[in-house]
């Protein structure tokens, strides 16, 4: 499946870095004549026990399943892992137009933070805005936060607009898009990836059925969140 495994290659860079830091603190460490031996010893199984736990929970984080797309006509996904905490209408000018629905998913530090493309369409509309890095818990937190704001034109019903905003949050400090402007998507393909926490927000129009409640855990790829009928 396209962009499989780039979700791991995140992980790796990441454990590499740190492992390349505890080689780096080892190294000084033997080079100050001043440490002795017990403290020496002490340093390096406690540098290396931090190691291997922080390796254990990169991998966790970065865990990457495959989706069980969902088939059927009409029907939007969620882009991401997580509980939906908003649903609300909402007025979103730059893509949507004006008046529209609005579902955001709040990303806990425990769950899946690869994102999936809610329906099959045509990348319209890619801009990314600096920003603070707010806790995401925070409904309203697009408007301060670092994010990037995707907008779709879906394949079914064709023409029809679906908007994506990706969130960075207190913990997430860096959003990592596989997409760009002019892209095509399919339903439930990875498009992005953000590191630590985060939000996910999608724009839907006013005539979306939306199919969750306020609450629901939802499943990046796989969960229903609205159809046209």
């Amino acid at each position: 499946m396209k962009h499989s495994g780039k979700a791991a290659l995140a992980a790796l860079r990441l454990i590499g870095l740190a492992g390349a830091g505890v080689l780096a603190l080892l190294v000084g460490a033997l080079l100050a004549k001043y440490i002795g031996s017990f403290v020496l010893n002490y340093l390096t199984w406690a540098l290396a026990g931090l190691w291997v736990l922080f390796t254990v929970f990169t991998f966790y984080f970065f865990r990457d399943p495959d989706p069980m797309v969902p088939t059927g006509p009409n029907l939007v996904i969620a882009p991401g892992h997580g509980k939906v905490d908003v649903i609300e209408t909402t007025t979103e000018a730059e893509f949507m137009g004006g008046e529209c629905q609005r579902i955001s998913i709040f990303l806990s530090v425990i769950d899946i933070h690869v994102q999936c493309a809610p329906v099959a369409g045509r990348v319209a509309f890619f801009k990314h805005t600096p920003g603070q890095y707010l806790s995401a818990m925070r409904a309203d937190s697009a408007r301060f936060n670092e994010n990037v704001h995707i907008g779709l034109y879906a394949a079914e019903p064709p023409g029809e607009k679906i908007g994506l905003c990706l969130i960075a949050g207190l913990i997430a400090r860096r959003i990592v898009p596989w997409i760009g402007q002019d892209d095509t998507v399919q339903r439930g393909e990875r498009i992005s990836l953000i590191q630590f926490g985060s939000r996910v927000d999608v724009y839907l129009p006013r005539r979306a059925r939306i199919k969750i409640n306020l609450g629901d855990r939802v499943i990046g790829g796989e969960t229903v969140i609205a159809a046209f009928d």
